[in-house]
C-alpha cells in the first residue's frame, strides 16, 4: 500500500510540474514559484535526491517554454545562487526557515536581474515589472515558509 500510495504522490507532482507552468500561461495572476523551484532544486542537489532535481529542473524548462522566456536562464541563476552564494549563508545554520526565505529572495532577485539584463541587451520585454512580480514573489517565500 505504501508503494502504491508513493507512487500517486510522484505522479501528482508530474503531473503538477508539466501543466502549472502551461495555466500560468493562460491565467497571468498565477505566482511563478521560480524562487520556491530553485530552492527544491538545491535541496535535492544537497541531500542528492534526485526527483527533486529532475521535476525541479523540468519545471524550469517547461515555465520558460511556455512563457517565452530565455531557455535556461533559470537554472543558470540557481547554479550562480548555488556556486557563489549557497556557501556564504552559513551564519544561518540554527534558523532553516530563515535559509529557505533567504534562498527564495536571492534566487529571485539574481533571475530577475539576469532578466533585465537580457531585455536590456535584447532590447526585448520578458516580462513586466509590476506588481504581480511582487505577488509572485511572496508567494514563494509562503511556499518556502510552508515546507
Amino acid at each position: 500500500m505504501d508503494r502504491v500510495y508513493r507512487s500517486l504522490v510522484v505522479l501528482f507532482w508530474i503531473a503538477v510540474v508539466i501543466i502549472y507552468p502551461m495555466l500560468i500561461s493562460i491565467y497571468v495572476t498565477l505566482p511563478l514559484f521560480v524562487g520556491f523551484v530553485g530552492l527544491m532544486f538545491v535541496i535535492g542537489i544537497d541531500e542528492e535526491k534526485y526527483l527533486y532535481i529532475t521535476l525541479s529542473l523540468i519545471y524550469m524548462i517547461n515555465l520558460e517554454i511556455n512563457l517565452s522566456l530565455p531557455i535556461l536562464l533559470l537554472p543558470i541563476s540557481v547554479f550562480i545562487f548555488y556556486v557563489y552564494i549557497k556557501d556564504r549563508l552559513d551564519f544561518l545554520k540554527l534558523c532553516n526557515v530563515c535559509i529557505y526565505i533567504s534562498t527564495v529572495i536571492l534566487i529571485n532577485l539574481i533571475y530577475f536581474f539576469l532578466l533585465f539584463i537580457f531585455d536590456s541587451i535584447t532590447g526585448q520585454s520578458s516580462v513586466n515589472y509590476d506588481s504581480f512580480l511582487l505577488f509572485s514573489v511572496v508567494y514563494d517565500i509562503i511556499a518556502a515558509v510552508l515546507i
